[in-house]
């Protein structure tokens, strides 16, 4: 599977915070998985500059790095939401409308599986069977178990997870408005 890195530029603090988080792990076997763990829980995503700078702090050739961050599903090299949903497409949930809820999430969120919203609040992923057939369809937010989950109870669902994702100012992002004449 072919994922686009997305690119940052390290400043400073960051190139630290980095840094620490290599040396926390240094004289570990198998350090690489931890420490990039450790950078996409600090960063978001582990962008092209954080994968070099591990290469370089690790003394782990960046094809080494690169070919773990692309094998494992966990690792993302694109920026990703707060909260990440996991709509179960596995047999149970997909026989009782995992797809139409698949299908009513993207449009609610106004993207694709894989996509995350703009405002950074969101990811969407699929997942197959999370272990609760007999609750079907569940969709995970982050570590949360959404059962016999509805098209008429999405909004809902989601609203304690939008209001966690606020601006700087700490208040719930808004769309622009249109001036009034």
């Amino acid at each position: 599977m072919h994922q686009e890195t997305a690119s940052i530029s390290l400043d400073p603090v960051q190139q630290q915070q980095l840094q620490r988080i290599a040396e926390s792990h240094r004289d570990k076997k198998g350090a690489l998985i931890p420490v990039l763990q450790d950078a996409q829980g600090a960063f978001g995503f582990l962008s092209r500059e954080v994968l070099q700078e591990v290469s370089r702090l690790l003394e782990i050739p960046f094809s080494v790095v690169s070919g773990v961050v692309t094998f494992y599903s966990y690792f993302s090299t694109t920026p990703r939401g707060k909260n990440t949903l996991r709509v179960c497409l596995g047999t149970a949930c997909y026989v009782r409308n995992g797809k139409q809820v698949l299908a009513d999430l993207q449009k609610e969120l106004s993207v694709a599986v894989g996509e995350t919203t703009g405002d950074r609040c969101f990811t969407l992923e699929i997942g197959r069977c999370f272990g609760a057939c007999g609750l079907a369809p569940v969709v995970m937010v982050n570590d949360d178990v959404h059962q016999r989950v509805k098209a008429a109870r999405i909004r809902e669902m989601l609203a304690p997870y939008r209001a966690c994702c606020t601006d700087d100012a700490g208040e719930e992002p808004r769309e622009k408005e249109e001036p009034h004449e």
